[in-house]
């Protein structure tokens, strides 16, 4: 994977929701999905494990805070992770380019 740019207050990621519980049957009210957001705050210091205290952007882990928009609401959150793999529910990634 390249070099992923430095994220910057202003700019588009995208959000990945957690979606719903699954259900006894393993299905989901609300699957999890990409959401627009928008970078808020970048701090200079990473505040989660394994790089607590470390500059932001060790080993190309970057933590945002996001303003999240959804079809029905917004809502903001703190020190999102960046998962540029997995698109794991509660971090941010760059936008797929078509």
């Amino acid at each position: 994977m390249p070099d992923q740019p430095a994220p910057t207050v202003g700019r588009i990621v995208h959000y990945v929701s957690h979606g719903t519980p699954p259900r006894e049957d393993g299905t989901q009210a609300y699957a999890s999905r990409c959401r627009a957001a928008i970078v808020t705050e970048v701090p200079d210091y990473l505040t989660a494990e394994p790089f607590d205290g470390c500059p932001n952007g060790t080993q190309g882990q970057w933590l945002a805070s996001l303003a999240i928009l959804n079809p029905t609401g917004q809502f903001f959150n703190e020190h999102v992770a960046q998962d540029e793999a997995e698109h794991t529910g509660g971090t941010w990634h760059w936008p797929e380019r078509s």
